[in-house]
């Protein structure tokens, strides 16, 4: 007597459990992206935030200084073809040699949970005037009002301007507030000197002289300089550790040690974009041959905090699919919903982060943010699993993953090459163990 034997139906689920759970799975990892992106809208808000505060002190102290020249300034009469009328213009004649040193004194200024860099500088400015070249301006040497000559020093924060004393060939003069006209300068001191000159070129030739000008500028975060002679030299030193040298040249030689720093610019007049006179109104853009010093303040805790969440759909990817890769393998179901505990606890690595960065260093706020996440998610793992071997083992993996995330966001310049690498080797390994799981199989494990 035969028996006819039916296998039980299976239904959809349970064939292709496995990879919907998977679906699911992806689909998860793709919606934990949104509180990501609102985690980055965060560190957007904190740095606006830090901005106001700066610009709040720097606002009440000196914002960041540039000093831009000096300058001579020379009237001349000049016929206005419209009208056929006589008309005041002015010339400006740039030095031919020019020396600063400077001696900066840093301090920081707190506001709120912000640091801001603030200075004062001590100045000395020296230098010559050569013959002008009045051929290339093509105006006639008996039009000059030389008598009228005024020296000009750019200062582009006026509050910041302290104590200062100058003389012109040995005599002392003193500076006023104002600027001269035709867009020179935006703001600055200006002062008459003595050019006893003739009408002839010769006596031109023999006029100009040597200034020397001594004084103190405050200013917030960055200390800049105009090359505005046909040398310009430029030796600055601080007692700051933390210089970043910008702007249109490096210094040519720099020393930067733990006690401060020392550095010393020259630049040429073949270096820059304008020449050494010309008439005012001309549109010369002086100001983008500047350069100097940005006092660095070393707060890097949410620009690394953005470089960090810029790998979060790798973290929690990795991590949900480790999770099921023992899941498969061990035939411990977990629910979509615990998947989900484990994403947020994934995400709230980030708000710790940013948080604790604005109190500590970022290392270590890192490490403090790293440490509470893991130890979260691997007892949720043990608890989940009931194994204490698999709860180490998703420990270490999420260990390595945070190590290898740190690693990238301290190198910057290789980057790149170490998350490419990082990568591969990361795709090696689960494309191994995948080797192990039986597909084929899965219908009744999960």
């Amino acid at each position: 007597m035969e028996t006819n034997y039916n296998p039980p139906k299976v239904s959809l689920i349970q064939r292709y459990g496995y990879a919907i759970k998977a679906v699911i799975i992806g689909v998860l990892t793709l919606v934990l992206m949104i509180p990501t992106a609102l985690i980055m809208g965060l560190i957007e808000e904190r740095e606006q935030v830090q901005d106001k505060a700066t610009a709040e002190v720097s606002s009440k102290w000196a914002n960041a200084q540039t000093i831009t020249g000096p300058v001579l300034v020379v009237p001349y009469t000049a016929i206005n073809v419209q009208n056929n009328k006589e008309m005041i213009g002015y010339t400006c004649f740039l030095p031919d040699k020019l020396s600063i040193k400077g001696n900066l004194q840093p301090e920081t200024r707190k506001r709120g949970i912000y640091e801001v860099a603030v200075y004062n500088s001590h100045l000395e400015v020296k230098g010559s005037f050569a013959a002008p070249d009045l051929t290339s301006l093509n105006i006639p040497a008996s039009s000059f009002h030389w008598k009228d000559a005024f020296l000009t020093l750019g200062v582009s924060d006026m509050r910041g301007i302290g104590y200062q004393t100058a003389q012109w060939n040995g005599q002392d003069f003193v500076f006023n507030p104002g600027t001269p006209p035709g867009g020179l300068l935006e703001s600055g001191i200006q002062a008459k000197v003595p050019l006893a000159v003739g009408s002839d070129t010769a006596s031109v030739n023999t006029a100009l002289g040597n200034f020397t000008l001594l004084l103190t500028v405050r200013g917030s975060g960055k200390m800049y300089f105009s090359p505005v002679g046909k040398t310009t030299k430029v030796d600055l030193q601080a007692n700051w550790p933390s210089p970043s040298f910008d702007g249109a040249f490096l210094p040519e030689s720099r020393t930067v040690q733990d006690s401060g720093f020392s550095a010393s610019w020259q630049v040429l007049h073949l270096n820059r974009n304008f020449p050494q006179s010309w008439v005012l109104g001309s549109q010369y853009k002086i100001h983008d041959a500047d350069f100097g010093v940005n006092l660095f303040l070393p707060v890097d805790g949410y620009l690394k905090s953005m470089r960090a969440i810029k790998y979060a759909i790798l973290i929690i990817g990795l991590t949900f699919l480790l999770f099921y890769f023992i899941e498969l393998l061990q035939h411990y179901p977990v629910h979509p919903l615990q998947y989900i505990l484990i994403g947020i606890a994934l995400c709230i690595f980030y708000t710790l982060l940013i948080a604790l960065a604005e109190q500590l260093s970022f290392n270590v706020a890192y490490a403090i943010a790293a440490s509470l996440t893991l130890g979260l998610v691997t007892v949720y793992a043990r608890s989940v699993f009931r194994k204490a071997s698999t709860a180490l083992a998703v420990g270490g993996t999420l260990l390595t993953l945070y190590g290898f995330i740190y690693v990238i966001i301290q190198s910057e310049d290789q980057a790149l090459l170490m998350g490419s690498l990082g990568l591969f080797i990361i795709l090696a390994i689960v494309m191994y163990f995948s080797r192990k799981i039986k597909w084929d199989a899965l219908g009744k494990a999960v």
